[in-house]
This record gives structure tokens, sequence and C-alpha cells, in this order.
């Protein structure tokens, strides 16, 4: 079944007190763009992400959110820069002697000053991205779910109008084959009117009947316009991303229609061939939506 590209999917993931959270956004889109926001600790990982995403979707424009909050204690280590710890009791000594002020130095009060405790972060980067590709993949398999239900209302909608286009070709098809027929009458009538006589050349109206028949004949255009919706109807069901595929039929289609709207020579089949026209361009404007 045909997908939308239209969907959102948010992931939620908690390992150790490591938080991710990965929102996707998607949107209708010539072809696959994805865009990735993160933290910079988090950027060597953009690549990944992507693949993963390309895997299960193949159209679309795509932003991903990500937000990371590490409050765990693996892979961090607080360090004491001893020497800038010394400079600071040294600078201080010396003013409380200039001042002539009790020189207490605590330990604490030196510990907060800039520079002299550092956290260094020795996290596991395998493991920071196996987790936060599990957080995607969550988000994923929710935007293509949406996507996938949002198709499925799309090809409900989309069967119903190529069905009407079905009945409506099959009625111009009946309304065509009895013109010739008309037109003989037509002819006839015309040409004994302004002859005035009884007496027609049947060679000559034979000659005429077959010039109007080849000029309004549609049998090839309804042919091909009904080739067309065959394999609309095949792709429509299809597991695969087809909608540039659909957006190509549709223009073949209302090629076809156009031509038998050119060739009508009866109001009948040019309102048949307006209602044609006009259920193709709603399909038009779904398709523009289908991966």
């Amino acid at each position: 079944m045909i997908k939308s590209m239209t969907g959102y999917g948010k992931g939620n993931l908690s390992e150790n007190s490591r938080n991710y959270q990965v929102e996707i956004k998607s949107v209708n889109h010539r072809y696959l763009d994805i865009s990735v926001k993160m933290p910079r600790t988090l950027s060597y990982l953009e690549e990944d992400i992507k693949k993963l995403i390309s895997e299960k979707v193949k159209r679309g424009k795509i932003d991903v959110f990500i937000t990371f909050e590490n409050n765990s204690a693996e892979g961090k280590d607080i360090k004491i820069n001893t020497e800038i710890a010394k400079i600071y009791i040294s600078e201080l000594k010396k003013l409380a002697e200039q001042e002539k002020i009790s020189s207490n130095i605590e330990v604490t009060e030196i510990s907060k000053y800039p520079d002299v405790l550092n956290i260094q972060n020795t996290q596991d980067d395998e493991q920071i991205k196996k987790e936060l590709l599990q957080a995607t993949n969550l988000a994923v398999e929710k935007l293509v779910e949406m996507r996938q239900t949002e198709g499925n209302k799309m090809a409900e909608d989309i069967n119903q109008r190529i069905q009407y286009i079905k009945e409506k070709i099959e009625k111009i098809s009946t309304l065509s084959t009895g013109l010739i027929e008309e037109y003989v009458v037509k002819l006839e009538t015309r040409i004994k009117e302004i002859l005035k006589t009884q007496n027609i050349d049947e060679s000559r109206l034979a000659q005429e009947v077959v010039i109007y028949a080849d000029k309004c004949s549609i049998e090839e255009e309804v042919t091909r316009l009904k080739s067309h919706i065959s394999q609309f109807e095949k792709l429509l069901y299809s597991e695969e991303a087809i909608g540039k595929k659909l957006d190509f039929i549709i223009q073949e289609m209302n090629r076809e229609t156009n031509t038998i709207g050119s060739k009508a020579n009866n109001l009948d089949i040019t309102n048949g061939v307006i209602d044609i026209k006009t259920e193709i361009e709603n399909i038009r404007e779904q398709v523009q939506n289908v991966e």
C-alpha cells in the first residue's frame, strides 16, 4: 500500500541516567532530504542516523530533532589542576599579608575557582551510539506507521476516484460508437436539403464518413487510457516507493483525456471528459504527497 510523505514520530529512551529524545517530522519533497539537529557532543553520529532513516524512508523532507541529557557518572572523571590551585593559594596568602587579614584558606573555597576542578568525559562512544540509534529507530517506526496510515486513507480515496473515471470512460466509449451512425444520418439529410434531390453519390458519402470516422475515433485513446489506469491500480498496492511513477502515469492519463476531448464532437462526451479531468487533477494533488 502507498505511503504518505507527511508524518511524525517520537522516540524516547533512558539508560543508566542517559536520556535520549528523537523527534522526526516529514513533509512532501521530490527527493529524500534529511536534516539533523543535535547536540555537538553527538554530531559524530549524524551520518549513522541518516543511514538508519534512509533504510526505511525513501522520499520526503525529513527534519530530525535530538536532545540528550547525560546524568550518568559513567565515563566521567574529576581532575584537580594542582598547579592552578597552588597559584591561587600563593596569591591569596600574599594578599592576606599585604592587607594584614586572616589567611585561613579552605580547600572547598579553592575548588570553586575557575579551572581548579575539571570534569573529563571518557564516555563509551559505542554505547552512546547504540542507545541513540535505538531511540531513533523507535521514532522512525512511528513515523512510518503514521505515513502508512495516511497512505491507506489516500489509497481509498484515490481508488474511488479511479473507479469513477473508469465508469466515465465506459460511457464515453459507448457514446462514441454511435457517433458515426449519427453523422451518416445528418450528412444524408444535409445533402438532400442542399441538392433538393433524393439521389446521393454513395461513394462520395462513404468517403466523407471514413474521413469523419478517422477524425473522431477515440478507440486508441480509450484503450491507452484504460491501460494507464490498470498500471496505476497495480502500483497503488505496491510496497515500493512509487510516487514518481504514479505522477508520470497521471500525466499520461491527462494527455489521453485531452486528446479525447479534442476529438469529441458530442456534448455528452465533452461533459464526460471534463468530469474525468477534474478527478485526474484531484488524484494528481494527492499523488504529490505519495512516497
